[in-house]
Protein backbone atom coordinates (compact mmCIF):
# COMPACT_ATOMS: atom_id res chain seq x y z
CA UNK A 1 0.00 0.00 0.00
CA UNK A 2 2.80 2.35 0.93
CA UNK A 3 4.63 1.49 -2.31
CA UNK A 4 1.49 2.21 -4.37
CA UNK A 5 0.96 5.50 -2.57
CA UNK A 6 4.60 6.48 -3.14
CA UNK A 7 4.44 5.66 -6.85
CA UNK A 8 1.22 7.59 -7.20
CA UNK A 9 2.75 10.61 -5.46
CA UNK A 10 5.82 10.43 -7.70
CA UNK A 11 3.56 10.23 -10.72
CA UNK A 12 1.67 13.33 -9.62
CA UNK A 13 4.94 15.20 -9.08
CA UNK A 14 6.13 14.17 -12.54
CA UNK A 15 2.89 15.30 -14.14
CA UNK A 16 3.02 18.63 -12.32
CA UNK A 17 6.61 19.15 -13.42
CA UNK A 18 5.76 18.24 -17.00
CA UNK A 19 2.75 20.54 -16.94
CA UNK A 20 4.88 23.38 -15.61
CA UNK A 21 7.47 22.80 -18.35
CA UNK A 22 4.81 22.77 -21.04
CA UNK A 23 3.25 25.96 -19.67
CA UNK A 24 6.61 27.73 -19.74
CA UNK A 25 7.36 26.44 -23.23
CA UNK A 26 4.03 27.62 -24.60
CA UNK A 27 4.06 31.04 -22.95
CA UNK A 28 5.05 34.44 -24.35
CA UNK A 29 3.09 36.47 -21.83
CA UNK A 30 3.95 40.08 -22.60
CA UNK A 31 5.88 42.49 -24.80
CA UNK A 32 9.38 41.06 -25.38
CA UNK A 33 8.50 37.75 -23.74
CA UNK A 34 8.79 36.19 -20.26
CA UNK A 35 11.72 38.36 -19.18
CA UNK A 36 10.48 41.51 -20.93
CA UNK A 37 13.97 41.74 -22.46
CA UNK A 38 13.56 39.85 -25.74
CA UNK A 39 15.05 36.45 -24.88
CA UNK A 40 13.76 32.98 -25.74
CA UNK A 41 14.94 29.54 -24.62
CA UNK A 42 13.93 28.01 -27.97
CA UNK A 43 17.01 26.61 -29.75
CA UNK A 44 15.58 25.27 -33.02
CA UNK A 45 13.67 28.17 -34.50
CA UNK A 46 13.44 28.47 -38.30
CA UNK A 47 16.01 30.72 -39.95
CA UNK A 48 14.00 31.20 -43.13
CA UNK A 49 10.34 31.81 -43.95
CA UNK A 50 7.96 33.36 -46.44
CA UNK A 51 8.81 34.13 -50.04
CA UNK A 52 6.96 32.79 -53.12
CA UNK A 53 6.60 29.30 -51.60
CA UNK A 54 5.52 30.51 -48.12
CA UNK A 55 8.44 28.52 -46.71
CA UNK A 56 7.96 27.44 -43.08
CA UNK A 57 4.63 29.29 -42.80
CA UNK A 58 2.70 26.76 -40.73
CA UNK A 59 -0.48 28.85 -40.89
CA UNK A 60 -1.83 32.33 -41.40
CA UNK A 61 -5.16 33.66 -40.18
CA UNK A 62 -7.04 36.82 -41.07
CA UNK A 63 -7.22 39.75 -38.67
CA UNK A 64 -10.26 41.87 -37.90
CA UNK A 65 -8.92 45.38 -38.46
CA UNK A 66 -5.25 46.11 -37.86
CA UNK A 67 -2.79 47.29 -35.25
CA UNK A 68 0.85 47.00 -34.28
CA UNK A 69 0.37 45.49 -30.85
CA UNK A 70 2.53 42.38 -30.71
CA UNK A 71 0.97 38.93 -30.23
CA UNK A 72 1.23 37.04 -26.94
CA UNK A 73 0.84 33.32 -26.21
CA UNK A 74 -0.64 31.40 -23.28
CA UNK A 75 -2.08 27.91 -22.91
CA UNK A 76 -1.85 27.00 -26.60
CA UNK A 77 -3.55 30.23 -27.66
CA UNK A 78 -2.32 33.32 -29.48
CA UNK A 79 -3.91 36.64 -28.49
CA UNK A 80 -3.89 39.80 -30.59
CA UNK A 81 -5.38 43.31 -30.38
CA UNK A 82 -6.62 45.29 -33.39
CA UNK A 83 -8.70 48.35 -34.27
CA UNK A 84 -11.33 48.44 -37.01
CA UNK A 85 -13.23 51.30 -38.62
CA UNK A 86 -16.49 50.37 -40.33
CA UNK A 87 -16.27 50.48 -44.16
CA UNK A 88 -18.63 53.45 -44.35
CA UNK A 89 -16.45 55.70 -42.15
CA UNK A 90 -15.13 58.48 -44.36
CA UNK A 91 -12.97 60.37 -41.81
CA UNK A 92 -11.18 58.28 -39.21
CA UNK A 93 -10.69 61.41 -37.12
CA UNK A 94 -14.44 61.58 -36.48
CA UNK A 95 -14.96 58.06 -35.13
CA UNK A 96 -13.30 55.93 -32.48
CA UNK A 97 -12.81 52.51 -34.11
CA UNK A 98 -13.95 49.16 -32.78
CA UNK A 99 -11.45 47.64 -30.32
CA UNK A 100 -10.97 43.92 -31.00
CA UNK A 101 -9.27 41.18 -28.99
CA UNK A 102 -8.98 37.82 -30.72
CA UNK A 103 -7.69 34.36 -29.79
CA UNK A 104 -6.24 31.84 -32.26
CA UNK A 105 -5.27 28.23 -31.65
CA UNK A 106 -1.48 27.96 -31.64
CA UNK A 107 -1.44 24.57 -33.34
CA UNK A 108 -3.38 25.47 -36.49
CA UNK A 109 -4.42 29.14 -36.40
CA UNK A 110 -8.14 28.52 -36.00
CA UNK A 111 -9.78 31.66 -34.63
CA UNK A 112 -11.45 30.68 -31.39
CA UNK A 113 -13.09 34.00 -30.60
CA UNK A 114 -13.06 37.69 -31.48
CA UNK A 115 -14.67 40.14 -29.04
CA UNK A 116 -14.97 43.90 -28.81
CA UNK A 117 -13.90 45.97 -25.81
CA UNK A 118 -16.02 49.12 -25.37
CA UNK A 119 -13.70 52.05 -26.20
CA UNK A 120 -12.65 54.86 -23.90
CA UNK A 121 -13.34 58.55 -24.38
CA UNK A 122 -10.14 59.71 -26.12
CA UNK A 123 -10.89 60.24 -29.80
CA UNK A 124 -7.61 60.79 -31.58
CA UNK A 125 -6.79 62.81 -34.68
CA UNK A 126 -3.06 62.08 -35.01
CA UNK A 127 -2.39 58.80 -36.81
CA UNK A 128 1.38 58.94 -37.18
CA UNK A 129 1.79 55.93 -34.92
CA UNK A 130 1.25 53.19 -37.46
CA UNK A 131 -1.37 50.60 -38.44
CA UNK A 132 -4.67 50.92 -36.64
CA UNK A 133 -4.04 54.62 -36.21
CA UNK A 134 -2.22 53.86 -32.98
CA UNK A 135 -5.43 52.72 -31.29
CA UNK A 136 -4.04 49.17 -31.07
CA UNK A 137 -0.39 49.85 -30.21
CA UNK A 138 0.10 48.44 -26.68
CA UNK A 139 0.84 44.72 -26.50
CA UNK A 140 -1.46 42.80 -24.14
CA UNK A 141 -0.17 40.67 -21.26
CA UNK A 142 -1.40 37.51 -19.58
CA UNK A 143 -0.96 35.50 -16.39
CA UNK A 144 -2.43 32.39 -18.04
CA UNK A 145 -5.84 33.14 -16.55
CA UNK A 146 -6.60 36.65 -17.78
CA UNK A 147 -5.61 38.72 -20.81
CA UNK A 148 -5.02 42.39 -19.95
CA UNK A 149 -5.42 44.81 -22.87
CA UNK A 150 -4.87 48.55 -23.35
CA UNK A 151 -6.19 50.57 -26.29
CA UNK A 152 -5.45 54.07 -27.57
CA UNK A 153 -8.86 55.48 -26.63
CA UNK A 154 -7.39 55.36 -23.09
CA UNK A 155 -9.13 52.22 -21.89
CA UNK A 156 -7.84 49.13 -20.12
CA UNK A 157 -9.66 45.81 -19.71
CA UNK A 158 -9.28 42.22 -18.53
CA UNK A 159 -10.78 39.22 -20.33
CA UNK A 160 -10.67 35.56 -19.40
CA UNK A 161 -9.20 33.09 -21.87
CA UNK A 162 -12.63 32.52 -23.41
CA UNK A 163 -13.04 36.22 -24.19
CA UNK A 164 -15.47 37.03 -21.37
CA UNK A 165 -15.14 40.47 -19.81
CA UNK A 166 -13.81 40.53 -16.22
CA UNK A 167 -13.29 44.27 -15.70
CA UNK A 168 -12.83 47.48 -17.66
CA UNK A 169 -11.41 50.88 -16.65
CA UNK A 170 -10.83 54.12 -18.47
CA UNK A 171 -7.42 55.73 -17.99
CA UNK A 172 -7.97 59.30 -16.81
CA UNK A 173 -6.60 61.85 -17.17
CA UNK A 174 -5.32 60.94 -20.64
CA UNK A 175 -2.93 63.67 -21.73
CA UNK A 176 -0.77 61.12 -23.59
CA UNK A 177 1.46 62.33 -26.41
CA UNK A 178 0.09 61.17 -29.81
CA UNK A 179 -1.06 57.76 -28.54
CA UNK A 180 -0.87 55.23 -25.73
CA UNK A 181 2.33 53.35 -26.51
CA UNK A 182 3.42 51.72 -23.25
CA UNK A 183 2.33 48.11 -22.79
CA UNK A 184 1.09 46.63 -19.50
CA UNK A 185 3.25 44.11 -17.62
CA UNK A 186 2.40 41.71 -14.79
CA UNK A 187 4.16 41.16 -11.48
CA UNK A 188 2.93 39.23 -8.42
CA UNK A 189 -0.74 39.51 -9.34
CA UNK A 190 -0.55 43.19 -10.29
CA UNK A 191 -0.71 44.74 -13.75
CA UNK A 192 1.65 47.72 -14.04
CA UNK A 193 1.21 50.53 -16.56
CA UNK A 194 3.40 53.55 -17.21
CA UNK A 195 1.32 56.65 -17.89
CA UNK A 196 3.97 59.20 -18.90
CA UNK A 197 2.05 62.20 -20.18
CA UNK A 198 2.54 65.29 -22.30
CA UNK A 199 1.40 67.19 -19.18
CA UNK A 200 3.99 66.24 -16.57
CA UNK A 201 1.57 66.85 -13.72
CA UNK A 202 -0.54 63.94 -15.03
CA UNK A 203 2.35 61.44 -15.29
CA UNK A 204 2.13 58.43 -13.02
CA UNK A 205 3.04 54.78 -12.59
CA UNK A 206 0.12 52.57 -11.61
CA UNK A 207 -0.24 49.01 -10.34
CA UNK A 208 -3.71 47.46 -10.48
CA UNK A 209 -4.93 44.16 -9.07
CA UNK A 210 -5.06 41.89 -12.10
CA UNK A 211 -8.12 40.07 -10.78
CA UNK A 212 -10.26 43.17 -10.15
CA UNK A 213 -8.65 46.27 -11.65
CA UNK A 214 -8.49 47.91 -8.21
CA UNK A 215 -5.49 50.15 -7.56
CA UNK A 216 -2.76 48.44 -5.53
CA UNK A 217 -0.42 51.44 -5.59
CA UNK A 218 0.11 54.60 -7.61
CA UNK A 219 3.25 56.73 -7.81
CA UNK A 220 2.99 60.28 -9.14
CA UNK A 221 5.73 61.34 -11.57
CA UNK A 222 5.44 65.14 -11.67
CA UNK A 223 8.87 65.62 -13.23
CA UNK A 224 8.46 62.93 -15.93
CA UNK A 225 7.79 64.00 -19.50
CA UNK A 226 5.97 61.83 -22.03
CA UNK A 227 7.16 58.40 -23.03
CA UNK A 228 5.88 55.40 -24.97
CA UNK A 229 8.28 52.73 -23.74
CA UNK A 230 7.31 49.65 -21.74
CA UNK A 231 8.78 49.18 -18.24
CA UNK A 232 11.03 46.23 -17.47
CA UNK A 233 11.67 44.36 -14.23
CA UNK A 234 15.25 43.32 -13.53
CA UNK A 235 17.08 41.62 -10.68
CA UNK A 236 19.94 43.60 -9.18
CA UNK A 237 21.86 41.73 -6.49
CA UNK A 238 18.78 39.79 -5.51
CA UNK A 239 16.52 42.83 -5.41
CA UNK A 240 13.83 43.38 -8.08
CA UNK A 241 13.74 46.77 -9.77
CA UNK A 242 11.05 48.20 -12.03
CA UNK A 243 12.74 50.39 -14.66
CA UNK A 244 11.00 53.09 -16.71
CA UNK A 245 12.36 55.33 -19.47
CA UNK A 246 10.45 58.52 -20.24
CA UNK A 247 11.82 61.99 -20.79
CA UNK A 248 10.12 63.46 -23.83
CA UNK A 249 12.10 64.30 -26.95
CA UNK A 250 15.34 65.31 -25.25
CA UNK A 251 17.64 64.26 -22.43
CA UNK A 252 16.02 64.92 -19.05
CA UNK A 253 17.24 64.87 -15.42
CA UNK A 254 14.98 61.93 -14.46
CA UNK A 255 14.43 60.17 -17.79
CA UNK A 256 15.44 56.77 -16.40
CA UNK A 257 14.04 55.74 -13.02
CA UNK A 258 13.98 52.64 -10.82
CA UNK A 259 11.18 51.61 -8.46
CA UNK A 260 10.33 48.80 -6.08
CA UNK A 261 7.70 46.84 -8.04
CA UNK A 262 5.96 45.78 -4.80
CA UNK A 263 5.31 49.32 -3.52
CA UNK A 264 6.11 51.85 -6.25
CA UNK A 265 8.76 53.47 -4.04
CA UNK A 266 11.52 55.08 -6.08
CA UNK A 267 15.05 53.67 -5.72
CA UNK A 268 17.18 55.74 -8.11
CA UNK A 269 17.02 58.06 -11.10
CA UNK A 270 19.41 59.22 -13.81
CA UNK A 271 19.76 61.95 -16.41
CA UNK A 272 19.47 60.37 -19.85
CA UNK A 273 17.20 60.15 -22.87
CA UNK A 274 14.16 57.89 -22.84
CA UNK A 275 10.93 57.92 -24.82
CA UNK A 276 9.91 55.16 -27.25
CA UNK A 277 12.43 52.33 -26.85
CA UNK A 278 12.42 50.06 -23.80
CA UNK A 279 15.74 49.49 -22.00
CA UNK A 280 18.07 46.52 -22.38
CA UNK A 281 19.71 44.77 -19.43
CA UNK A 282 22.65 42.37 -19.26
CA UNK A 283 26.42 42.10 -18.84
CA UNK A 284 26.14 44.22 -15.69
CA UNK A 285 24.59 47.28 -17.34
CA UNK A 286 21.26 48.81 -18.17
CA UNK A 287 21.39 50.38 -21.64
CA UNK A 288 18.84 53.01 -22.63
CA UNK A 289 18.26 55.57 -25.36
CA UNK A 290 15.26 57.52 -26.55
CA UNK A 291 14.45 55.59 -29.70
CA UNK A 292 13.63 58.95 -31.26
CA UNK A 293 17.22 60.09 -31.73
CA UNK A 294 19.69 61.44 -29.18
CA UNK A 295 22.27 60.09 -26.75
CA UNK A 296 22.49 56.56 -25.35
CA UNK A 297 23.78 55.59 -21.91
CA UNK A 298 24.93 52.49 -20.04
CA UNK A 299 24.00 52.63 -16.37
CA UNK A 300 25.08 50.50 -13.41
CA UNK A 301 21.66 49.92 -11.75
CA UNK A 302 23.01 49.20 -8.26
CA UNK A 303 22.84 52.75 -6.90
CA UNK A 304 20.35 54.84 -4.95
CA UNK A 305 19.12 58.39 -5.36
CA UNK A 306 20.46 60.51 -8.23
CA UNK A 307 23.08 58.27 -9.89
CA UNK A 308 23.87 60.56 -12.83
CA UNK A 309 27.34 61.46 -11.58
CA UNK A 310 28.24 58.06 -10.11
CA UNK A 311 26.74 55.15 -12.07
CA UNK A 312 26.81 56.07 -15.77
CA UNK A 313 29.43 53.74 -17.22
CA UNK A 314 29.57 55.09 -20.78
CA UNK A 315 27.63 57.15 -23.30
CA UNK A 316 26.98 57.24 -27.03
CA UNK A 317 26.68 60.86 -28.19
CA UNK A 318 24.06 60.24 -30.88
CA UNK A 319 21.84 57.26 -31.72
CA UNK A 320 19.56 57.88 -34.75
CA UNK A 321 15.87 57.07 -34.53
CA UNK A 322 14.98 53.42 -34.00
CA UNK A 323 11.80 52.91 -32.00
CA UNK A 324 12.44 49.18 -31.51
CA UNK A 325 14.27 48.24 -28.32
CA UNK A 326 17.98 47.42 -28.01
CA UNK A 327 19.12 44.00 -26.81
CA UNK A 328 22.22 42.71 -25.00
CA UNK A 329 23.60 39.35 -26.13
CA UNK A 330 26.72 38.06 -24.43
CA UNK A 331 29.04 40.99 -23.79
CA UNK A 332 27.66 43.28 -26.48
CA UNK A 333 24.81 45.73 -26.97
CA UNK A 334 22.97 45.52 -30.30
CA UNK A 335 21.00 48.53 -31.53
CA UNK A 336 19.07 48.78 -34.81
CA UNK A 337 18.26 52.26 -36.05
CA UNK A 338 17.41 54.11 -39.24
CA UNK A 339 18.22 53.57 -42.07
CA UNK A 340 18.50 49.86 -41.24
CA UNK A 341 21.88 50.10 -39.47
CA UNK A 342 22.72 47.59 -36.73
CA UNK A 343 25.33 48.91 -34.27
CA UNK A 344 27.28 46.61 -31.98
CA UNK A 345 28.98 48.05 -28.87
CA UNK A 346 31.05 46.37 -26.17
CA UNK A 347 28.98 46.38 -22.99
CA UNK A 348 32.12 46.99 -20.92
CA UNK A 349 33.10 50.34 -22.42
CA UNK A 350 30.73 51.26 -25.27
CA UNK A 351 33.34 50.92 -27.99
CA UNK A 352 31.84 50.29 -31.42
CA UNK A 353 32.89 46.93 -32.86
CA UNK A 354 30.75 46.88 -35.99
CA UNK A 355 28.00 48.65 -37.92
CA UNK A 356 26.07 46.30 -40.19
CA UNK A 357 23.51 47.40 -42.77
CA UNK A 358 20.29 45.37 -42.91
CA UNK A 359 19.40 46.54 -46.38
CA UNK A 360 15.69 47.13 -46.93
CA UNK A 361 14.48 45.99 -43.49
CA UNK A 362 10.82 46.95 -43.23
CA UNK A 363 10.69 48.13 -39.63
CA UNK A 364 13.12 49.53 -37.09
CA UNK A 365 10.16 49.67 -34.67
CA UNK A 366 9.86 45.93 -34.09
CA UNK A 367 11.97 44.81 -31.11
CA UNK A 368 14.42 41.91 -31.63
CA UNK A 369 14.47 38.48 -30.00
CA UNK A 370 17.64 36.51 -29.21
CA UNK A 371 17.86 32.70 -28.88
CA UNK A 372 20.37 30.64 -26.85
CA UNK A 373 22.53 30.21 -29.97
CA UNK A 374 23.14 33.94 -30.11
CA UNK A 375 20.90 34.39 -33.14
CA UNK A 376 19.02 37.69 -33.12
CA UNK A 377 15.69 37.81 -34.94
CA UNK A 378 14.86 41.25 -36.31
CA UNK A 379 11.50 39.90 -37.39
CA UNK A 380 8.22 41.46 -38.49
CA UNK A 381 5.49 40.87 -41.06
CA UNK A 382 7.68 42.49 -43.72
CA UNK A 383 11.34 42.12 -44.68
CA UNK A 384 13.16 40.57 -41.73
CA UNK A 385 16.70 39.52 -40.86
CA UNK A 386 18.28 36.87 -38.67
CA UNK A 387 21.74 37.91 -37.46
CA UNK A 388 24.40 35.85 -35.72
CA UNK A 389 25.75 37.83 -32.79
CA UNK A 390 29.43 37.96 -31.92
CA UNK A 391 32.51 40.12 -32.42
CA UNK A 392 31.59 40.43 -36.11
CA UNK A 393 27.81 39.99 -36.48
CA UNK A 394 26.72 38.49 -39.79
CA UNK A 395 23.41 38.03 -41.56
CA UNK A 396 22.23 34.42 -41.55
CA UNK A 397 18.95 34.87 -43.40
CA UNK A 398 16.66 37.44 -45.01
CA UNK A 399 12.91 36.79 -45.09
CA UNK A 400 9.72 38.52 -46.21
CA UNK A 401 6.02 37.78 -45.64
CA UNK A 402 4.96 40.76 -47.73
CA UNK A 403 2.67 42.04 -44.97
CA UNK A 404 4.64 44.88 -43.41
CA UNK A 405 3.88 45.94 -39.85
CA UNK A 406 5.74 47.26 -36.79
CA UNK A 407 4.69 44.53 -34.33
CA UNK A 408 7.41 42.50 -32.61
CA UNK A 409 7.63 38.71 -32.70
CA UNK A 410 6.30 36.29 -30.11
CA UNK A 411 7.90 32.86 -29.68
CA UNK A 412 6.47 29.69 -28.17
CA UNK A 413 6.78 25.91 -28.69
CA UNK A 414 9.29 26.30 -31.50
CA UNK A 415 7.04 28.72 -33.34
CA UNK A 416 7.48 32.38 -34.31
CA UNK A 417 4.28 34.44 -34.30
CA UNK A 418 4.25 37.57 -36.47
CA UNK A 419 1.57 40.21 -37.00
CA UNK A 420 1.02 41.74 -40.40
CA UNK A 421 -1.71 44.25 -41.17
CA UNK A 422 -3.88 41.59 -42.86
CA UNK A 423 -2.96 38.33 -41.11
CA UNK A 424 -1.27 36.79 -38.09
CA UNK A 425 1.39 34.25 -39.12
CA UNK A 426 2.90 31.21 -37.48
CA UNK A 427 6.42 30.25 -38.59
CA UNK A 428 7.68 26.75 -37.72
CA UNK A 429 9.98 24.00 -38.93
CA UNK A 430 8.20 21.13 -40.73
CA UNK A 431 7.51 18.14 -38.52
CA UNK A 432 10.14 15.42 -38.89
CA UNK A 433 8.74 12.05 -39.94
Amino acid sequence: MQRTTLLRALGIILLLALGSALSAEESWPQFRGPTGLGYTDEKDLPLTWGGPSSENVLWKSALTGEGHASPIVARDRVFVCTARWAPDVKRREDVIPEHHVAAYRLADGQRLWDVEVPPGSWRRDDFRSGPGGGYAAPTPCTDGKLVIVVFGSSVMAALDLEGRSVWRKEIVPHTFDVTVGSSPILRDGAVILLCAMAKKEDSRLVALEAASGDVRWETKLPHTAFGHSTPIIIDVRGRPQLIIAAGGMSAAPEAVQSFDPASGKRIWWCQAAGEAASPAFGAGILYVDSGRGGPGAAIDPSGEGDVTATHVRWKVPQVPEGIGSPIIVGDRVYRLHEPGILKCWKAADGSLTQALRLEGITSTWASPVADPNGRIYFASGGKSFVVQSGPEPKVLATNDLGDANHASAAIASGKILLMGTRNVYCIAQPLKR
